[in-house]
This record gives structure tokens, C-alpha cells and sequence, in this order.
């Protein structure tokens, strides 16, 4: 994602249109906001249960952190229903961070959420930040760099104006056209190598605008600069449903893959996937992690075999 900053009149437009699509998760880029300690949220009413400490699995938390007193955790807070501001434009919320939250108070270390551009997360694992939650996919590259913990499983999804473009819902239906994406994600790769595809059958080239965050990509679609918008299942139908009217899905989901929890391989996190590994089986047994996907309406993607570097491709 870049690291700039928009200029002021690009700003202006960014914010007119959030206001019309305020439901669509708009929030603005370079903020670095924690929440600790409390899990909340617009997902529902239901209550979350207080997870309860398990003494073994706190033992395994590296030292690093217990000395801290917490958890540093990255995340792109762009992403509804997964994780995004409130209305406040402050508070980090979604299904990541009420999981998160739970994960740490089975740890007995609260995990800080810190806002983080996507694409920028990885490189700064086991320096800037301890651990992330930010919808990715776990995947074999990815693996190369650090482990994942699966929690969560999503395919990809196709949205467009309402009315509009109801073709596009496959890859093959994007050549010649313009697809909006967030920069480092899996949908930016599927784009791309599409495009790739077009031009060697002879066909146009699908031009793939890829932002900052998925709020950009919202507003791109919504102000006609982009034709249709590619993002995991789970976000996909929750900016459809708060748009009020003015997105709808297209096609069918592709790709289903697990989402892993991101922890660095640096020997001074020795133990911190397992831990996590540990907690998300509590949390499991115990119905808080049934209770934080029904809360977020996002139940279809639990899953109950949790792994350590689960990816196959």
C-alpha cells in the first residue's frame, strides 16, 4: 500500500464519500489506534463471554511478551466485518478483534490492536509488531516468511454497483475491464495474473487499481472509477449488506482458503503459535469462538481443525 499520505483535495472526496457510504466501513489511512482489553462492536447485541485463563498455555507466551504486558497486534482496520473503525473513527472492532481479545485473555497477556497497512504488516513482524490478525490467507508463501495459525476459512467475492456489471463475477468476465483491490492481497495476485491471461488469449487486459485499504476500493466502485471489486467472502457480503442498496454480489465465490493468525519465527516468539494454537481449541470447546462468529454473522467461514501452517497451496 502506499505510504503517503492523500493530498487535501483527495481527502475532501474521500470523506463526501464516506458519508454516503458510511455503512461500507470507510475510515481514513495512517492511523495507528489501539484498543485492548474489551471486546465491542456494531456485529450484534450478544454479549461475549470472558474467556478464562488457562495457566498451562500462559506458560508457553514467550517472555518478551509477559514482560510487556501485552501483545502488539497488527491489523487493517479496513476490512468489515473482520476488523474497522466504529464510529468513532477510533475504536478497532470486528470478528478478528473480539478473537483476538478472547485469545488473549486465555493467554493471560491482552492483545493491543494497532492499525497497519496491509501490505506492510509481514515486513515488520517481530520488530514493530508481535503477532497480526488482518483477514490473511494463509498460504505457502506466506509460510516462508512466518508461521500461521488457521482460525477462519473465506473464499473470494465479486461485488458491483447495484444494476450493473452483474456479469462480472468470475475471473474470466474481467477482460477488458476495471477491478478495484487491496494493495497485498490475494486478490491483487488473482487480478493481475488474470490480466496476463486475457492478453495472451488475445482479449483486453483487466486494469487493476489497487488502494491503500478496502475502504478506498468501496469508494472507487461507488463513484464509477472502478467496474467491480474483489475481496475475501466475509467482507464482500457485509459491504453489500451495509450499502444500502447501492452494491450487490456477483457470481460466486472462488478459492476457499483458511485465514491464519501471523506470528514471526524469531526464536524469541518460540512457543507464541503454539499457545495460540492452544487458546483458539479453548475457545472452541468453551463456544466463545461460535459466539464471536455469530456475532459478526460471519458462522459460515468457522472452522474447527485449527493448525499451525495449514496452507496446501
Amino acid at each position: 500500500m502506499s505510504l503517503s499520505r492523500p493530498g487535501p483535495r483527495a481527502a475532501v472526496a474521500a470523506i463526501a464519500a464516506c458519508l454516503m457510504l458510511a455503512a461500507v466501513a470507510c475510515s481514513s489511512s495512517g492511523k495507528n489506534t489501539s484498543t485492548t482489553g474489551t471486546t465491542g462492536g456494531s456485529g450484534g447485541s450478544s454479549a461475549i463471554p470472558t474467556a478464562q485463563k488457562d495457566d498451562s498455555l500462559a506458560a508457553m507466551v514467550p517472555s518478551k511478551l509477559t514482560s510487556a504486558g501485552k501483545v502488539i497486534v497488527a491489523t487493517d482496520a479496513s476490512y468489515a466485518p473482520n476488523e474497522f473503525f466504529s464510529t468513532d473513527n477510533k475504536t478497532i472492532i470486528g470478528m478478528d478483534i473480539d478473537l483476538g481479545h478472547a485469545i488473549g485473555q486465555v493467554l493471560g497477556v491482552p492483545f493491543d490492536f494497532q492499525n497497519a497497512s496491509f501490505d506492510t504488516i509481514i515486513p515488520a513482524m517481530g520488530t514493530r509488531y508481535d503477532v497480526s490478525m488482518s483477514s490473511f490467507t494463509d498460504t505457502l508463501e506466506r509460510q516462508q516468511k512466518v508461521d500461521m495459525v488457521t482460525y477462519f476459512s473465506a473464499g473470494t467475492s465479486f461485488y458491483v454497483p447495484k444494476g450493473q456489471n452483474s456479469d462480472l463475477g468470475s475471473l474470466d468476465s474481467l477482460c477488458g475491464h476495471t477491478v478495484g483491490v487491496e494493495k497485498g492481497t490475494t486478490e491483487l495476485d488473482d487480478a493481475t495474473a488474470q490480466s496476463k491471461k486475457c492478453t495472451d488469449a488475445g482479449k483486453s487486459k483487466v486494469t487493476v487499481d489497487a488502494f491503500p485499504d478496502q475502504s478506498g476500493a468501496n469508494v472507487a466502485l461507488a463513484s464509477g472509477r472502478v467496474d467491480v471489486v474483489m475481496a475475501d467472502s466475509p467482507v464482500a457480503a457485509y459491504a453489500v449488506q451495509q450499502s444500502n442498496g447501492k452494491f450487490e454480489l456477483a457470481g460466486q465465490p472462488y478459492g476457499t482458503a483458511p485465514y491464519g493468525i501471523v506470528v514471526t519465527k524469531s526464536s524469541a516468539y518460540s512457543g507464541m503459535a503454539q499457545a495460540i494454537l492452544g487458546a483458539l481449541k479453548q475457545l472452541d470447546s468453551d463456544g466463545i469462538y461460535a459466539k464471536i462468529m455469530e456475532k459478526w454473522g460471519v458462522q459460515s467461514g468457522a472452522i474447527s481443525d485449527f493448525k499451525i501452517n495449514g496452507a496446501t497451496s
